[in-house]
């Protein structure tokens, strides 16, 4: 059973009546941990029009990230069975190379069309509602954007990555930009950004003394504000802080180690 269905009768009435529907199933999705029927309902919250509540970005952000997060933890194991099998450390047979290869094709395909349909969404339905107008909803689409160029920019070769590379570093910059200069070093959003925007740095363009620079300037920078935080904003900033914490320390470590050998 589907809890969103664009022909359900039991969505008839008023745009705001039908959002709301659309708000309450999208919640009782993520608590069954439906997530592709959560996906269908936020994207369809989405496509009514107007401007997204804090909670609705949430939703949307929880929904794609649930859904593409399990598709890429498969397409890393796939791909790590490949590799092992090219260094000959494990014995795998024609049959199981084929399975590893078709479900790799089908973790590929499967992010693409995720990826590819929430960043349609963001260019289409949210941005316009948030540029010049809101900037915590405006740093946080950009940062959506680049996140999923990111992980296009995981599964891609050749001419196409350096395609979603680009796509994503744009991305991010719109979002630094902004947030740099309309949010606080503190805000959860700009930390978040911080932190992500230092992952593709490591991770994709392999640079790991960029990386370092930007998770450190933007954690000594919250680490200031911090006694001007208000209470109900310090849990989720500081969580982020040590998550941006605890990526310096390992990246230092493994630049140290390589400096060594």
């Amino acid at each position: 059973m589907q809890l969103c269905n664009t022909e359900d009768k039991t969505m008839a009435g008023s745009a705001d009546e039908k959002r709301q529907t659309l708000l309450l199933r999208t919640k009782v999705a993520e608590q069954a941990e439906m997530y592709e029927d959560m996906v269908k309902c936020v994207k369809e919250l989405a496509e009514t029009g107007g401007k997204l509540s804090l909670e609705e970005r949430n939703l949307l952000s929880a929904a794609y990230k649930n859904v593409v997060g399990s598709r890429r933890a498969a397409w890393r194991v796939v791909t790590a069975l490949d590799q092992k099998k090219a260094e000959q450390e494990v014995d795998v047979s024609d049959s199981g190379r084929q399975a590893a290869k078709w479900l790799r094709e089908k973790m590929v395909t499967d992010l693409k069309e995720f990826c590819g349909d929430v960043l349609t969404l963001i260019d289409k339905f949210l941005l316009p509602t948030a540029e010049n107008q809101e900037a915590e909803a405006e740093v946080f689409y950009h940062k959506m954007k680049g996140d999923y160029y990111r992980y296009l920019a995981e599964i891609s070769e050749g001419d196409e990555r350096e395609d979603m590379v680009t796509k994503a570093k744009e991305s991010y910059e719109k979002a630094y930009a902004k947030a740099t200069t309309d949010l606080t070093s503190t805000h959860p959003v700009r930390l978040g950004l911080a932190l992500n925007w230092s992952v593709f740095h490591y991770e994709i363009r392999k640079d790991g003394k960029e990386a370092c620079r930007v998770a450190n300037d933007a954690f000594n920078a919250a680490l200031s504000g911090l006694d001007n935080l208000p209470e109900d904003s310090h849990k989720d900033s500081t969580v982020i802080m040590q998550l941006i914490r605890d990526n310096i320390t390992l990246w230092t470590s493994e630049q140290e180690n390589k400096g060594e050998n």
